[in-house]
């Protein structure tokens, strides 16, 4: 009996002490170490990722990047060349002021209703250059002896200046008080005679009656300020 039950108890303190052993190593053995990584993944040197997209090494794609920009068409020419101002090369020189003569100017005589007894002288500057009208022009009737008179309260307070095209006036009065030496007549032909020229024969209005009373205003701006003589 006493050797049945050493028997029993040897095993059961062989089981307790392999138990307290196990125990021991499991308080002293070290945390498995991780596993190393894969040397194929740490030979192959890996791209460093965007900023913008922290899981993946390729760029970020945009709408801007993925459909290219298209350069404006150009637009067609019209054709028309565009009109550039022009700057002038300096102040303009005004054309310088000639006298008017019978090379320069047309002389015409026309009959006015009023104040009658009245011819209407008109010259218009026909030259590329202003003129002036000096003076009051000589008239003689036919062929005179004498010019006649001028009349001098019709002086204007400035020279008469005609630009190209422009037209100045006198008016000549045809008779003088009626009396018995008048010697009146029928007028066919008006000699105009301007400062500094030979003269210009105008045709006499049919009908143009004169006498030796006759009188010419001075050059005038306008016709109404030469009919009022």
């Amino acid at each position: 009996m006493r050797i049945v039950a050493r028997r029993l108890a040897l095993p059961a303190a062989a089981l307790a002490a392999a138990l307290a052993l196990t125990a021991c190593q499991s308080d002293d053995t070290p945390a498995a170490s991780p596993k190393a990584p894969d040397a194929s993944a740490s030979a192959t040197p890996t791209s460093p990722t965007s900023p913008t997209s922290p899981t993946t090494g390729a760029a970020p794609t945009t709408e801007a990047a993925a459909t290219p920009t298209k350069a404006p068409a150009p637009r067609p020419s019209s054709g028309k060349a565009t009109a550039r101002p022009t700057t002038p090369a300096g102040p303009v020189t005004p054309a310088k002021t000639v006298t008017c003569t019978a090379a320069n100017t047309k002389i015409v005589a026309s009959k006015v209703s009023r104040p009658v007894n009245h011819l209407l002288l008109t010259v218009t500057n026909v030259g590329g250059r202003p003129c002036n009208a000096l003076n009051a022009p000589v008239v003689g009737f036919d062929d005179p002896q004498a010019p006649i008179t001028v009349v001098e309260d019709s002086k204007p307070q400035a020279v008469v200046t005609l630009a190209p095209g422009e037209s100045g006036y006198a008016s000549v009065i045809l008779t003088g008080e009626p009396g018995p030496d008048t010697n009146g007549r029928t007028v066919k032909k008006i000699r105009v005679y301007l400062t500094g020229d030979s003269g210009t024969t105008v045709t006499a209005p049919s009908g143009t009656f004169a006498d030796d009373g006759a009188a010419v205003s001075y050059w005038q701006r306008s016709l109404e300020d030469a009919l009022t003589y």
